[in-house]
Parts: C-alpha cells; sequence; structure tokens
C-alpha cells in the first residue's frame, strides 16, 4: 500500500510538472541559449582565425639604439627597424605617438635589461612589442653563436622592461587593471548572494496574501522603487560586512597569519575606467535587479519562480565562453554581441573596460543600454505587480497585464 502511494505520489507530482508550459520554457532557455552561444562562436571562429593570422604579419614601425653591437643593419631591416640616434631620440617619438616602439639593447643583455618602449594597444596586444625585440635579439645571437661571451645569452631569453605610452603619457599596464576589474568580482558578488532576494522581494506578498492590503496605501511605483532602493542598501552593506575581515586581518594581524605583503600603492586608478566601471555595475545590477522583481511579479509561486531565475542567473555566466576571445580578440562576432546583449553585456563589458578594450563610445552605448533596460524592466515590474498583484494560483499574462495598463491610463484620459 506504501509503495503505491509512493508510486501515486511521483505520478501526479511528474506529470503535473512536466506538463506545464512554463516548466518547458525555462527548461529548454538554457540549452537554446547555449546552441545560440556555440553557434555565434562556430561564426567567430573563422574571423578570429583571420585576426590571428594577421596579427602575426602585422607590421608596426620600430627604432632601436644597441650598444651591445649584435643587432647588424642586415638584421634590422629583416624587422623594418632603424637605428636611432639615441635612448632618447628614440623614446620621444613613441611618446609622440609618430612611431610605435623603440628598442634599447643595452651592452650586455646577458645581465642587463633590455628596454622596450610602445604606443600603448591594450594590455594583450602590447606583448608584440617584447616578443619583437626578444626575435631580434635572438636571431643576432644566433648569427653569432659562436662568441664564447653568447652562451648564457644563447640558453635563455633576455630580460625585458617594457614601458607603453597613451597620449604622451606612461601607462601602468597591469596594475592600471586590477581596480576597474575589481568591478566585475564586486557584480557577481551581488548578483548571485541578492537574487533570491531579489526573486522574493514581490512574491513574498504575493504567498503571503496581503498585497491589496498593501495597495491600498501604496501606489505600484512607490512600492517597487523601494524595494529596487534597499536591494542597492542590502548590497552595499554585504559589501562592507565582506570586505572588513579581510581589510582588519591585512592592516593589523598580516604577520601573525602570514599574509603576504602587497603593494597598494602599485595599483593605478585611471579615472575614465573607474568612473565606466562603476556605472556599468550600477545599471547592470540595477536591471538584474529589475529583471528578478518583474519575475517575482509574474509567477504565483516561488518554486515555479526559481526555474526562471536560473536562467537570468545562467546569464552573467554565458560571457566566460568566450573569454579567451574578449581577452584576445575583442572585435570578435561573439564578444560585440556579448557587449550589447543587455543580460551579458555588464560582464562582458567590465572585463573589456579592465584590459583596456572597451572604447569611449562602446562604453556609452553599453551605459545607456543597460540603464535603459533598467528603466524598461521597472516599468515592466511595476505594471506586472499591479496587475497580478491578486493573481496567486497563476501565471500572470504579460500581454494582458501590459494592454490593461493602456486601458486603464486611456480610461484615465478620457476622463480627463
Amino acid at each position: 500500500m506504501a509503495q503505491h502511494n509512493l508510486r501515486t505520489v511521483v505520478s501526479f507530482e511528474f506529470i503535473r510538472t512536466v506538463t506545464k508550459k512554463r516548466f518547458w520554457a525555462a527548461t529548454l532557455a538554457v540549452p537554446l541559449m547555449l546552441a545560440v552561444v556555440f553557434g555565434l562562436l562556430y561564426l567567430s571562429r573563422s574571423a578570429t582565425d583571420t585576426a590571428a593570422d594577421a596579427q602575426k604579419s602585422a607590421e608596426f614601425t620600430i627604432s632601436y639604439t644597441d650598444a651591445s653591437g649584435l643587432i647588424t643593419p642586415e638584421q634590422a631591416k629583416v624587422f623594418r627597424a632603424t637605428r636611432a640616434p639615441s635612448p632618447e631620440e628614440g623614446i620621444r617619438p613613441v611618446q609622440a605617438g609618430t612611431i610605435d616602439a623603440f628598442f634599447d639593447f643595452p651592452a650586455d643583455p646577458a645581465t642587463e635589461k633590455v628596454k622596450v618602449y610602445g604606443a600603448d594597444r591594450g594590455l594583450f596586444e602590447n606583448n608584440k612589442y617584447s616578443a619583437v625585440a626578444q626575435a631580434m635579439l635572438t636571431q643576432a645571437v644566433s648569427a653569432r653563436i659562436g662568441s664564447p661571451g653568447l652562451s648564457a645569452l644563447a640558453r635563455s631569453d633576455a630580460t625585458i622592461d617594457t614601458k607603453t605610452y597613451r597620449g604622451g603619457v606612461e601607462t601602468a599596464g597591469f596594475m592600471s587593471a586590477v581596480p576597474p576589474l575589481s568591478y566585475v568580482v564586486i557584480f557577481y558578488g551581488l548578483v548571485i548572494l541578492l537574487s533570491g532576494q531579489m526573486l522574493n522581494s514581490t512574491l513574498e506578498e504575493k504567498e503571503n496574501r496581503v498585497t491589496e492590503m498593501i495597495l491600498t496605501t501604496l501606489k505600484p511605483t512607490t512600492l517597487i522603487s523601494g524595494k529596487v532602493l534597499a536591494l542597492f542598501a542590502v548590497g552595499l552593506v554585504q559589501i562592507v560586512v565582506f570586505a572588513s575581515p579581510l581589510l582588519i586581518a591585512y592592516l593589523f594581524f598580516r604577520d601573525q597569519i602570514n599574509i603576504p605583503d602587497v603593494d597598494l600603492s602599485a595599483l593605478v586608478f585611471e579615472p575614465l575606467p573607474m568612473i565606466a566601471g562603476f556605472l556599468i555595475l550600477v545599471g547592470g545590477f540595477a536591471l538584474f535587479t529589475t529583471t528578478l522583481v518583474a519575475i517575482g511579479a509574474v509567477m504565483p509561486t516561488a518554486k515555479e519562480a526559481g526555474n526562471f531565475m536560473a536562467v537570468v542567473i545562467i546569464m552573467i555566466f554565458v560571457p566566460f565562453y568566450a573569454v579567451t576571445l574578449i581577452f584576445s580578440n575583442p572585435q570578435a562576432l561573439i564578444v560585440q554581441v556579448f557587449t550589447y546583449f543587455p543580460f551579458t553585456a555588464p560582464v562582458t563589458a567590465l572585463l573589456r573596460n579592465g584590459l583596456g578594450s572597451l572604447t569611449v563610445g562602446e562604453g556609452a552605448v553599453v551605459i545607456a543600454i543597460v540603464y535603459i533596460g533598467a528603466v524598461l524592466m521597472f516599468y515592466l515590474a511595476v505594471r506586472l505587480f499591479q496587475y497580478g498583484s491578486i493573481s496567486y494560483t497563476s501565471k500572470v499574462n504579460i500581454r494582458t497585464a501590459l494592454s490593461s495598463g493602456r486601458r486603464v491610463k486611456a480610461a484615465g484620459g478620457q476622463a480627463g
């Protein structure tokens, strides 16, 4: 008898769940989304290979000085490099932007640093300067490998010190990328930790059957605005709480618990990437908050809303399917799609902003997209909550809710 009852319960629950349209909508959303991602990756592959081949054969203007005497004019000609009169006169055109790179080879490259100066082309593309400088030196060593003094140099790469310039000012390289990239960590932390509260912020009243009472004293716009602002405040509190132990341990107990001595003074906070990253972070968080609030307003129970919340949360991880392209080829098709699609834009744009591949124009477009998206989702959440405030047992029909709102406004205008 007990087994029969168990079989009945399992059968009933299974059939009831799989026969619902919203179950399949939420279930199929993930594989369909991944199919689109893999399709974009496939389409981007040929373009990426072409770009990689172009990068290998790309030429940039080079000048050099050579105190070691290793590099002959014939070898320099292979790299289309011209000799500069002095290091100072080699660096100046790079700072002015009239030449791409200057290499200063020391008297003894085996023990002294090769100094490389280049025009800033982004965190990863800048690596081409040191690669070409090493190639020039390696070729020179290979041509004169018979010299005993070159044996140490032939066995290992030379030490290369690279400096890049943008607008005549030296850039900080990786140390300038760390601060804006921290916005990515903050964004993930806020969305993951608060997603449940975002979803339940409108579901709690519906499940407790108190929405009618609330709406007799509050306008839906005021209620939803208050919930969204409260979630922002909760997020700030959590950031402070989570960061406090790390900060206290680093400042007061670093020696006792063997925390590495990190030189925070080496970090460079460039105003434009920091401001752009902050605006993208706030806009992205607002977009996901209002989206989850809207889902909570549509669904009758937290159980049914959970499936759709999972789809939304997966969106913030989708960009990592193309993370190598985000790093190496930001102009690839899939990276461009992720940059401008509202629900993948925050993570993709924050990564590109930190890596220096997000232009001012692209950043402005992304900021506009996430803020406009947040406003539209806020409006949708208000309408859905207002219409579905007493829909305790069934999902709110979005089209009906929006058309109902338009009819109410039209009636109000005629009455006026």
